[in-house]
């Protein structure tokens, strides 16, 4: 029986299987679509979609740079941490990096409807569905971001061998070694400390009067402040609030290499654009930890023993 394009299509749609594979399901169950269906699920298909449904909390983050203006950082999670060290998985997360750096996507799920850039016959979803029955665990590409630096440059930094992924990008009219050396050292800050605002500027009054709002039930729920008037809580309130900021924006925070352990990371782009001659303007920064938020499964081996032995 010819195969049509029709029927490998509908096939497709009907499975999530890559086209040629389900071509190849077609051709050899003789174009009948529910054998075709039955020899996707014993070949591979079958076991993806199972895999699916477990928690994939280890992996990688991967970043890769194109000169001094693009980079990208992506995170592909694993199911454990032995198949995050297995060098199939690392080529494969360092494909889907590529793939980040060239991508028009803005979102997760329009990535993975794009064209693998690896194999143009495939979606890069596609391709992870094969991947996940090549490597033998649930994979997932959880999150991806790419930046464009206009007027300045990138720079990245990894850590823990792919546990944490950094970009940060400056403005700045000289891009030389000395200021690439000043924002590296920044990201690898970034890595460390994990910041969550460039500076306070970036901090919404929202954000502000929640915390206020926390610190001042704290502060009068403190037996020291007890019977204090209105204005010393107020002061105090403000002051930890102060503190806070200090600690989640980046240019606020101590540069952690500082000689007298009280230079700011400001004050260290500042010493070094005025020694390069130049104006160095952070404008983003990308930190990505593998991992982060997903809540892990912990099995309790002698519980399901029990449990399957009735007990």
């Amino acid at each position: 029986m010819a195969i049509t394009a029709a029927m490998v299509k509908e096939l497709r749609e009907m499975t999530g299987a890559g086209m040629m594979d389900c071509k190849k399901a077609l051709n050899e169950t003789n174009g009948n679509m529910d054998e075709a269906i039955e020899y996707l699920r014993k070949n591979g298909q079958a076991k993806a979609e199972k895999k699916a449904g477990r928690i994939a909390a280890e992996g990688l983050c991967k970043v890769l740079v194109d000169g001094d203006k693009t980079a990208a950082v992506v995170e592909v999670n694993s199911e454990t941490d032995f198949v995050a060290k297995n060098a199939d998985f690392q080529a494969y997360v360092t494909a889907v990096a590529e793939q980040a750096l060239t991508t028009s996507a803005t979102d997760i799920d329009a990535f993975l409807a794009e064209s693998w850039k690896a194999d143009t016959s495939k979606t890069v979803k596609e391709a992870l569905v094969e991947k996940i029955s090549v490597i033998g665990e649930n994979l997932s590409i959880r999150r991806f971001e790419k930046v464009v630096a206009e007027n300045g440059c990138v720079v990245t930094y990894t850590h823990g061998g792919g546990r944490i992924g950094v970009i940060v990008e400056a403005e700045t009219d000289t891009v030389n070694d000395a200021v690439k050396e000043a924002l590296t050292n920044v990201a690898m800050q970034v890595a460390a400390l994990s910041p969550k605002y460039v500076s306070t500027e970036e901090v919404s009054e929202e954000y502000k009067a929640h915390e206020k709002e926390i610190l001042t039930e704290q502060i009068k729920n403190d037996p020291k402040m007890a019977g204090k008037p209105e204005k010393v809580i107020e002061g105090a309130v403000n002051g930890r609030l102060n503190k806070e900021l200090k600690e989640v924006c980046l240019l606020e925070q101590a540069y952690v290499k500082a000689e007298d352990g009280k230079q700011t990371v400001k004050q260290y782009l500042e010493s070094v654009a005025k020694a390069n001659n130049t104006a160095i303007t952070l404008k983003k920064f990308v930190r990505f930890e593998t991992g982060e938020g997903i809540e892990k499964k912990v099995d309790d081996f002698a519980a399901e023993v029990a449990a399957q032995a009735g007990l």
